[in-house]
């Protein structure tokens, strides 16, 4: 009878769905899958074994280890195609939820044009998403420079790395991997702001502390788009031939942090963020943990040069036309932000000194010669050992951020 009244067959629960389990207000998010046969379900979520029944609009299942011990029970109902219930996870009382797979509407396109009309300054699930995308699908969009001043020259934020974002990719879960192609990191002004001191802990203490300023400097910079160059507006006697290729790049790229962390846009971790690492350009793919649901991918703080380090605690900051494709590896984390591009893989470790930043990206790069290129650690010695480069991305944040990478032609040379 309730199978009739529900219209409802045990094959509506077969597949996939996307699971989250709360305990003590604190939600955890997972993937299950299930199966039918008649009444009987039986199924897998990570590393987790489910058996249960079904009964029209309604479920019970229990959880076990691979050992074969009960870890959760759990009952739910089916509302409007998505599962509802409670039960007991790990000795706890639980609430418990399970969607579907969000689908991309029919005749959506996978081109998004997002005009930015407000800025945020912090890293936070908490911030609404102010657009839902898919994997696959591409986004254009600009972001300010750090000081809040867009293309046109008008002040839209306050400073301290305003954002563009967050952007939601459906689909996303936590666990996964977001992948983000830049495929377009262009200037779209002619003016640039820059500092004209370096910062004191990048120098020897008695240096720093002798260094006398000078008064009247102009550290701003003019942008030729046309030739690509960047030269100082008003420049000393010394510095009038001074003239630099442009090498656009995004200072900020990152998702929302792990649990109920929110940090300011300038800090950086396994989320990203203020990463400052200036092979952040047109071209590469950016690999990023995601922590809660759709991800929160935020992006900004464009620089037109910015040497290694980002010495002066700024770069050359302007405002970005930007265009990035976002895509998703599922059941897959690094702990740490990974980039490619034509050339390297670059893998970044970020600690608060260089020497465990250094250790955070050597292990980071090492992980990922074996998991995808199915290296053991004599293999993955002899290639570190030999090829791989270091880069010093960030010094002047709270944290240090520093690129371990490996050629790719070098990489090229392994057999499969």
């Amino acid at each position: 009878m309730i199978c009739a009244a529900a219209g409802l067959s045990a094959a509506t629960y077969d597949g996939g769905w996307e699971l989250t389990i709360t305990r003590f207000g604190v939600p955890s998010h997972g993937r299950a899958t299930f199966q039918t046969s008649g009444d009987k379900l039986t199924g897998q979520s990570e590393d987790l074994t489910l058996e249960g029944t079904v009964k029209g609009d309604t479920i019970a299942f229990t959880a076990r280890a691979k050992d074969g011990k009960e870890v959760g029970e759990f009952h739910g109902t089916l509302v409007e195609g998505v599962l509802v219930g409670t039960g007991k996870f790990r000795g706890d009382a639980a609430s418990w939820t399970a969607q579907r797979p969000v689908e991309r509407p029919a005749g959506e396109s996978k081109t998004r044009r997002y005009f930015t009309r407000t800025y945020h300054r912090q890293f936070s699930s908490a911030i609404a998403p102010v657009l839902h995308i898919f994997p696959g699908d591409s986004v254009h969009t600009s972001t300010v420079d750090a000081g809040g001043v867009d293309a046109n020259g008008t002040q839209r934020s306050m400073g301290g790395n305003p954002l563009t974002g967050p952007f939601y990719i459906e689909n996303a879960w936590p666990g996964d991997t977001l992948v983000v192609k830049f495929t377009r990191i262009r200037l779209n002004r002619d003016s640039a702001i820059h500092d004209d001191n370096i910062v004191g802990s990048a120098f020897e203490p008695y240096y720093f502390r002798d260094l006398k300023r000078v008064e009247g400097f102009d550290s701003n910079w003019k942008l030729d788009r046309e030739r690509g160059v960047a030269t100082l507006k008003n420049p000393t006697e010394k510095l009038k031939n001074l003239s630099l290729p442009v090498a656009p790049m995004l200072g900020c790229v990152g998702v929302a942090p792990p649990g109920d962390q929110s940090f300011q846009s300038g800090h950086l971790g396994s989320f990203g963020g203020n990463m400052d690492y200036n092979q952040i350009r047109e071209g590469v793919t950016l690999y990023l943990p995601v922590y809660h649901p759709g991800a929160l991918l935020f992006v900004g703080d464009g620089h037109a040069v910015q040497g290694d380090g980002e010495l002066t605690g700024d770069a050359l900051e302007t405002s970005m036309d930007v265009q990035f494709t976002v895509d998703v590896v599922q059941g897959q984390m690094p702990d740490m932000p990974r980039a490619e591009n034509g050339e390297y893989l670059m893998a970044m470790g970020i600690g608060g000194s260089l020497t465990e930043a250094m250790q955070a990206a050597t292990t980071n790069l090492a992980k990922w010669l074996e998991r995808d290129y199915k290296l053991n650690s004599s293999e993955v010695a002899v290639l570190l050992g030999t090829a791989i480069r270091y880069d010093i991305a960030e010094i002047v944040d709270g944290e240090i951020n520093m690129a371990a990478k490996v050629p790719k032609s070098v990489l090229s040379q392994l057999t499969q």
